[in-house]
C-alpha cells in the first residue's frame, strides 16, 4: 500500500528529497504516485510535521 501525504503538508520538500523512486510530486500538498511508491517509508521518516502515513 502506497504512502499518502495529508493536508498537514507544509510543502518543504523533505519527502521528495528522501524518495529513492522519485515518486513524489511538488504541490499543495505534495503527492505520491502510487505506481512508483516502493512502500519504503523514507518519505515518512523525513517529514518534519508527520504529514505522511501508510
Amino acid at each position: 500500500m502506497a504512502y499518502k501525504i495529508s493536508s498537514d503538508c507544509i510543502g518543504c520538500g523533505s519527502c521528495a528529497a528522501q524518495c529513492p523512486a522519485d515518486a513524489i510530486t511538488e504541490g499543495t500538498p505534495y503527492s505520491i504516485d502510487e505506481g512508483k511508491c516502493l512502500d519504503c517509508g523514507s518519505c515518512a521518516a523525513g517529514c518534519p510535521v508527520g504529514a505522511i502515513s501508510q
